[in-house]
């Protein structure tokens, strides 16, 4: 696969997490206030079990918002409290009928696709856990037949026993489930460098998109995380930076907002803010600043 295409191209979308609250619907509002093209969610708390059903209206408001307001796509991330990949049955069950009901909500307001965290294996292995995964998701797919939501396995960092922080991890699971069609991936900038993926140099970036298209496929890139990374190359420590104030620094923001092959995926931010989103106009700024432009 070649590296980034030398002439300037159409300019991603680019957007923020959103909250959700008052309404999924006001999560659209939000965006728009701080410049997003698109958007990300929870449909539910993302630190509760439970979740209040989606009222008519809300869902109705939602889906006339998103194209009153040009947002889109509006893509959905789901609970941290779900672990797919554990070995404790009652924890798997609970993780994958929590997973299933976000699922719902997704075809419910119409979002495209649901991005997890694969899951952490808790010492039962590295293996055992991504099988647990593959079983969860043929799981979902088989008591939710003919739905449209894409399932996106989101690359991560590698703390402790979590599971997806290799290329070569995902590609067993997608390789495992029974309907491989209804898989996607999203890449989060920070979770790769610090999983040990360089991305600061055109060597090493394109060397990292040369081993996701491999073993992923290019094709299957549903949507980028674009954070900047506070701790280092390998270091499988998960915490977000501002943009070009972490150990990723401008060049690697520059070098994937200006690759033609990746134009088409939806770019969002998941870094720190707070209730005035001042933190998330600043990095829309800054990576708006970074884009090419066509002479």
């Amino acid at each position: 696969m070649s590296n980034v295409d030398a002439a300037p191209c159409a300019p991603p979308r680019l957007g923020a997490h959103m909250s959700i609250a008052g309404g999924v619907d006001r999560s659209l509002e939000r965006g728009r206030r701080v410049g997003c093209d698109a958007i990300q969610i929870f449909t539910k708390s993302a630190n509760q079990w439970k979740a209040r059903p989606l009222p008519a209206d809300e869902v109705a408001r939602f889906r006339a918002g998103r194209s009153a307001l040009g947002i889109w796509p509006v893509v959905a991330h789901d609970s941290y409290l779900i672990n797919l990949a554990s070995p404790a049955d009652d924890l798997w069950r609970k993780s994958l009928d929590a997973f299933t009901e976000e699922l719902e909500r997704c075809e419910a307001l119409d979002i495209p696709g649901l991005v997890l965290h694969p899951g952490a294996h808790l010492g039962s292995g590295e293996e055992a856990g991504l099988r647990r995964i593959a079983a969860a998701l043929d799981e979902a797919c088989r008591r939710l037949p003919g739905y449209k939501v894409g399932i996106w396995l989101e690359t991560t960092a590698g703390q402790g026993s979590v599971l997806g922080h290799r290329f070569e991890q995902l590609r067993l699971v997608l390789d495992l489930v029974q309907q491989p069609e209804r898989i996607g991936f999203c890449f989060d900038t920070c979770h790769a460098f610090v999983a040990g993926y360089e991305l600061r140099t055109p060597a090493g970036y394109a060397a990292t998109w040369e081993a996701f298209d491999r073993l992923l496929g290019l094709r299957r890139l549903r949507v980028i995380h674009l954070n900047d990374a506070k701790k280092g190359l390998g270091s499988h420590v998960d915490r977000h930076e501002h943009i070009g104030k972490g150990m990723l620094g401008l060049e690697a923001f520059r070098l994937l907002l200006n690759d033609c092959r990746l134009a088409d995926r939806p770019m969002i931010l998941e870094t720190p803010k707070g209730e005035d989103m001042a933190e998330d106009v600043e990095n829309l700024a800054v990576l708006r600043g970074l884009i090419e432009r066509p002479a």
